[in-house]
């Protein structure tokens, strides 16, 4: 039997994810997320929602770009920062000891340390009530090469995402492979 625990926003995993923006006056800002997915194969799209209080909504409204960073376990203290202090009041890159690099196709920095970065192009957004979606293009992906595997993609064990666990409000590492998607079913149909 299941319990009826009402509208929530409890849906495991959400993403973990660190969206780059610049402000008006060109500061770096960084800020956590877990509202965000891919949402388009053609054209590569992701979604990230925000408040409109958020200092990253105006950055991005302002400049038509922002960056994922996608960072891995052992910097979840600073991307939990990231996620309590705002860009108006405080330079969080300097703070957390971590580097801001001009990402190379869209005017947003990126994570240098952080080892995979989707640059995105904002197309379009959408009022959903509390949150904004803001819809980017991927138009580049960039992935440090120590966390390629064999075949030049990024390896889940390297890259080493995590995940959130809304109304929880905890952090989880990602474990262990299941199985091939597209091949581990094959038997049964």
């Amino acid at each position: 039997m299941k319990k009826s625990l009402g509208a929530k926003t409890l849906a495991f995993p959400t993403p973990v994810w660190c969206v780059g923006s610049y402000d008006k006056q060109g500061r770096p800002n960084i800020m956590t997320i877990a509202w965000g997915g891919i949402c388009c194969s053609k054209p590569p799209a992701a979604t990230v929602s925000l408040r409109k209080n958020r200092y990253t909504y105006h950055n991005i409204m302002d400049k038509g770009a922002f960056t994922i960073n996608i960072p891995p376990c052992q910097y979840v203290k600073e991307v939990d920062y990231f996620g309590m202090a705002s860009g108006k009041s405080q330079e969080k890159f300097k703070t957390a000891g971590l580097t801001a690099v001009k990402a190379e196709q869209v005017d947003a920095p990126y994570v240098k340390e952080f080892p995979m970065v989707l640059e995105c192009r904002l197309m379009q957004t959408h009022e959903i009530g509390l949150h904004t979606q803001f819809i980017g293009e991927i138009l580049d992906v960039k992935v440090d090469t120590a966390a390629l595997d064999t075949h030049g993609l990024p390896d889940m064990r390297k890259v080493a995402p995590f995940i959130y666990a809304p109304e929880v409000q905890a952090y989880y590492a990602i474990g262990e492979m299941l199985g091939k998607a597209f091949e581990t079913g094959k038997h049964l149909g």
